[in-house]
């Protein structure tokens, strides 16, 4: 597949101000965001709220001006159009709207929302758009007999839709959909999402899919994007990432992913921003996987403790005794939470007289010390 839009070193400053007399500060919303997007796809980009996922869609699209960078569109340099020249790029690159309530002017039919990019690219006749727009209900799955109705009248799943028909009125071929179903309820969700997935196989459509649903993420996107305080620190292939997450905060992510049988055993990963490196550039581990991690934050791909450098025995120790439960208990993945090898652990639990051993398995050993004591022990003989 070709390359269809190529973002690089992508960066974006807001300024905050507290006060009339006080000292303006820059907020790095996104720092420095590199990724390609082939042909076809769909490119997902996750991470928790404020992790800048939003802000680079609009970047994209020059909705939000971008601070520094570079976003080519079939070769293009985006940044460097002019405003005419931009609005006819707005042809192929559209978007779909988080909030189907907000998006749609309350006071406008939705015949005349989903008319109005024809309108202002000067599209058809009067009767040709309106021909157009009836398709396009038929396309999304609304009944084109409630064109004169206003959004209010419409559920928060057919409000999407009409977002949906609106943002494909010029016919694009690049469609960034920004957690187009987070404010719908589940039965809707799936709803949307086929249609996403029909859309894309009958017009050929290529997705950048920003969300914080990993689930759905996996479902529908073949290459992934993790973002953290506004920098990607792990990309590749979904399945690979799901598979073997290489960075911490894609570990502690993929550990929040509701599980639907309440009698499962949960292995949650508590984020230790200090056990890795904050600016630690993408680099490759595997076939097409890319992670922000040094040597020293590699989890099971990096060196044994021994190895290590002994300045970071009282970090790691911090980050186990933010583990601890009420009564003494320390539950936890111990490899993930050291960045060690499953061996280590095992050597240390075999020493080790009052750890009750709990598992082992392919993700790691689990381990319950008895008492902050027996904690303190193992801490040392890691």
């Amino acid at each position: 597949m070709t390359t269809l839009l190529e973002v690089r070193r992508l960066t974006k400053d807001f300024t905050r101000q507290k006060g009339i007399f006080g000292k303006a500060t820059a907020v790095r919303a996104v720092d420095d965001v590199t990724f390609d997007v082939l042909e076809g796809e769909t490119f997902g980009l996750v991470g928790e709220s404020g992790s800048g996922k939003t802000t680079t869609g609009r970047c994209i699209l020059r909705l939000i001006e971008p601070t520094s960078g570079e976003v080519r569109f079939r070769g293009e340099d985006v940044l460097a159009f002019s405003k005419r020249r931009m609005r006819a790029a707005r042809r192929e690159m559209q978007i779909v709207f988080q909030d189907p309530y907000s998006s749609l002017n309350p006071r406008m039919r939705v015949r005349d929302i989903v008319e109005e990019p024809l309108i202002i690219h000067r599209t058809g006749t009067r009767a040709e758009r309106r021909e157009r727009v009836r398709e396009l209900f038929e396309l999304v799955g609304l009944d084109p007999s409630h064109l004169t109705r206003y959004p209010h009248q419409f559920s928060g799943g057919q409000r999407q839709r009409i977002g949906l028909a609106r943002a494909l009125a010029l016919n694009p071929s690049f469609v960034i959909a920004d957690e187009p179903v987070s404010a719908l309820d589940v039965s809707v969700q799936a709803q949307v999402v086929n249609l996403l997935m029909d859309l894309q196989q009958r017009l050929e459509l290529t997705y950048l899919f920003i969300a914080h649903d990993l689930r759905l993420v996996r479902h529908i996107c073949s290459r992934v994007a993790v973002m953290y305080l506004g920098r990607i620190v792990e990309m590749g292939d979904t399945e690979a990432i799901f598979a073997a997450p290489a960075h911490p905060y894609t570990r502690a992510l993929l550990s929040a992913i509701p599980v639907p049988d309440p009698d499962a055993a949960r292995r949650r990963v508590v984020l230790d921003p200090g056990s890795f490196t904050r600016n630690a550039p993408l680099k490759e581990i595997g076939a097409g996987h890319l992670a922000a991690v040094l040597t020293a934050d590699a989890g099971l791909n990096g060196p044994r403790y021994g190895a290590r450098d002994a300045a970071q025995r009282p970090a790691l120790r911090r980050a186990t005794f933010k583990a601890l439960r009420g009564g003494g208990l320390l539950l936890g993945p111990l490899h993930v939470l050291f960045h060690l090898s499953v061996a280590d652990v095992n050597d240390a639990m075999r020493v080790s007289g009052d750890v009750r051993f709990v598992r082992d398995d392919d993700d790691g050993v689990a381990a319950a010390v008895k008492t902050v004591e027996h904690a303190h022990d193992l801490v040392a003989r890691l």
